[in-house]
């Protein structure tokens, strides 16, 4: 026999994408996901294969220092059926000069970039020959996968979707904005890879670090960490808080990860500015969904920052509700992080499922600033000894808050103030644009039996702080909406719960606010000092907010955190009420003019009405849509837009894929900025 000679070969880009979910990936080259088998098929000149006397074999190889011992390399000769364990390869069909192979990867193989190489052998003879590279991927569909989601509406949703929407706002008044997350534009996946060889764990030592990127649980530890730039570890984005954003992007511009993620390559891994929880969030959800693990951006509201994790954020006030001294300890607004679906071989299978994993720096772990994988299910049983980080996440939740009130002779008295952290914990909905509460999966219902067991079982005393029905009683509430660029109401109820007379202090301030718990001047205050209520009576007094006062300050979290402290002067007890107030930005109108269609020319019109009293300067509309836009659009307004005045413009793009997709839209200009809207497009098939 003469030898076999390999003439040329195809590595079904279409076909295997398309059987793997992942052909949107584009840019012809193989992406495959791990446990499943990608067809290849390899055509002879001269004669065709012949069983029993030619040899064939493959070899794959990935990262810098392949070695079969670390996972890295296999050799695998043709078979007749597939291997159980490990890489096989099974002729499919043979036709005149040519051979379909199936391959199949273990699925516990390595995450990455691949090189396979042929190997052919005639008699003694043999050649080899390199026929090209391929990405693994991890595979939310095999049932043997340490990320099998069994779901395929939630597989669809936490792997396959693009965009999503992320829950912002304040506990009272919830908002969503839309994100881009693109996993599979162009470029990202690559920067993705790029991403695990820039970690200092694969510069300290290659080969540890690739032979460990079967684990869903390492990686998601990896990207935790490199999503922020704290270890000068060439992170992929800078976290800024103080409202200074002129050296870089405002965290409240972007509106998707594939702009920060290709950013951060073009710079040459240099951090990108500026992020804030949800930023590091998204980018972390794009990575992971990237390289196949389920993930999801998730939202806790009132967010306790326990840094000496004693669960107990203590805060101080003066009489005039001013915060008295700073403590490291914060209650933020809301603060997001990521949950991704994983197996915990390492915990036991009760821990499976989803992972906390938290991207945004604030302590250490190990060394690094990185957070999780936590697992939910420990959190909720209050495991705190468990891997990873549990008890900084534990106290995100379910730390207890004590004002004290600091009084102008120096003392201190501790306030009476109802259980408030980790409230209306968030995430998008499967398929749909609703907010699903998901609270229950990481605290039980509170006063029940079973919150205080775990209280009891994360060693610390239950709650001294329950409301006592009796007594008096304190809330803030809001009249209507609070729009930016009005004036607007907000109302302290005081009600007597008992039968006598009670003659009390109340004060009450309003400052604008960051979403991170700081405040900035004060834009509205009331000091009554003698206020009576009558037995099993109730208060109402009104504060009225002026946007003369407030909007020069406001900051772009668009927050103002209104403080009353009620004094009751024969105890000298205080109850301390806080209630964060959102200011409403204008809607952003789309409308969409044309029949949609997948490579067909379509005119979106975007709108949006000043509502301020002052013109808007140097005004930005920027779009995206994957699927939609092919990458950001920007449309910068020459003139300014004048008080009630309507900024608008149009713009013409061609939609690439079919299917539900999001048009997004921010807008920015001098007093008004972060702005977003979106709307669902859904685009038909070309015919």
């Amino acid at each position: 026999f003469t030898d076999l000679v390999l003439e040329t070969w195809d590595l079904q880009y279409e076909r295997n994408g398309r059987e793997h979910r992942t052909a949107e990936v584009g840019c012809q080259q193989l992406v495959v996901r791990r446990g499943q088998p990608f067809t290849i098929t390899l055509h002879f000149s001269g004669r065709s294969y012949e069983e029993g006397v030619d040899k064939l074999a493959f070899n794959v190889e990935t990262g810098p220092c392949p070695i079969e011992t670390s996972g890295t390399r296999s050799h695998f000769a043709v078979s007749d059926f597939p291997e159980e364990s490990g890489w096989s390869a099974v002729i499919q069909e043979q036709e005149e000069g040519s051979l379909s192979v199936s391959l199949c990867s273990p699925t516990d193989a390595r995450v990455g970039r691949y090189s396979l190489t042929l190997e052919t052998s005639t008699g003694y003879q043999g050649t080899s020959c390199h026929i090209g590279d391929f990405v693994l991927l991890f595979n939310a569909w095999h049932p043997e996968d340490t990320v099998f989601l069994r779901e395929e509406d939630e597989r669809r949703e936490y792997v396959l979707s693009q965009e999503g929407l992320i829950y912002q706002g304040s506990r009272d008044y919830i908002t969503s904005t839309p994100w881009n997350f693109g996993q599979f534009e162009e470029d990202i996946l690559s920067i993705c890879l790029n991403l695990l060889d820039t970690n200092p764990k694969f510069l300290r030592d290659q080969n540890r670090d690739c032979s460990r990127r079967n684990d869903p649980v390492y990686i998601g530890r990896v990207v935790s960490a490199m999503v922020n730039c704290n270890d000068e570890d060439r992170g992929v984005l800078a976290g800024r808080w103080d409202n200074n954003y002129e050296d870089g992007m405002s965290p409240m511009a972007w509106i998707g990860s594939v702009d920060i993620l290709k950013r951060w390559k073009n710079f040459g891994c240099q951090p990108v500015k500026y992020g804030q929880c949800w930023v590091f969030a998204a980018v972390a959800c794009t990575v992971m969904r990237c390289l196949g693990i389920p993930s999801r951006v998730v939202t806790n509201y009132n967010s306790a920052h326990d840094t000496n994790g004693n669960l107990v954020i203590d805060r101080y006030l003066s009489e005039t509700g001013e915060e008295e001294r700073r403590s490291r300890d914060m209650i933020w607004n809301f603060h997001c992080w990521v949950e991704s679906w994983m197996a915990r071989p390492d915990l036991g299978s009760v821990y499976d499922g989803w992972q906390a994993l938290d991207p945004t720096p604030q302590e250490k772990s190990e060394g690094v600033f990185c957070c999780g994988p936590a697992p939910v299910k420990a959190i909720k049983e209050g495991d705190l000894q468990l891997k990873y980080d549990i008890p900084f996440v534990f106290a995100e939740v379910n730390a207890d808050v004590v004002y004290w009130v600091v009084k102008s002779d120096g003392t201190q008295k501790k306030s009476t103030h109802s259980s408030v952290v980790g409230k209306n914990i968030s995430t998008k909905s499967v398929g749909r644009d609703s907010r699903e509460d998901i609270t229950h999966t990481y605290k039980y219902p509170e006063g029940s039996d079973k919150e205080r067991e775990v209280f009891e079982k994360a060693e610390r005393e239950t709650r001294s702080l329950r409301e006592e029905e009796e007594g008096l009683h304190l809330k803030i509430k809001l009249s209507e909406g609070a729009n930016n660029g009005s004036d607007f109401d907000v109302f302290a109820f005081i009600n007597n719960n008992t039968d006598t007379e009670r003659a009390c202090r109340l004060m009450i301030c309003a400052r604008t606010a960051s979403y991170n718990g700081t405040v900035g001047p004060q834009c509205g205050m009331k000091d009554l000092l003698n206020i009576t209520i009558g037995p099993w009576e109730e208060n109402r007094v009104p504060l009225r907010i002026l946007y003369e006062k407030y909007g020069e300050h406001l900051t772009q979290d668009n927050i103002i955190k209104v403080v009353a402290l009620l004094t009751e002067y024969q105890t000298g007890d205080v109850i301390v009420a806080v209630r964060d107030v959102y200011i409403q930005n204008p809607e952003i109108k789309i409308r969409i003019l044309g029949e949609p269609m997948q490579n067909r020319k379509l005119v979106a019109e975007v709108s949006l009405v000043n509502p301020l009293s002052v013109p808007l300067n140097n005004c930005v509309f920027v779009v995206d849509g994957s699927g939609l836009t092919n990458g950001q659009q920007t449309k910068e307004l020459e003139e300014p837009v004048e008080p009630q005045a309507v900024a608008k413009f149009r713009l013409d793009f061609v939609p690439s894929q079919s299917g539900l997709h999001k048009l997004m839209v921010d807008f920015e200009s001098d007093k008004l900025t972060g702005v977003k809207g979106y709307r669902n497009v859904i685009i038909a098939p070309q015919p």
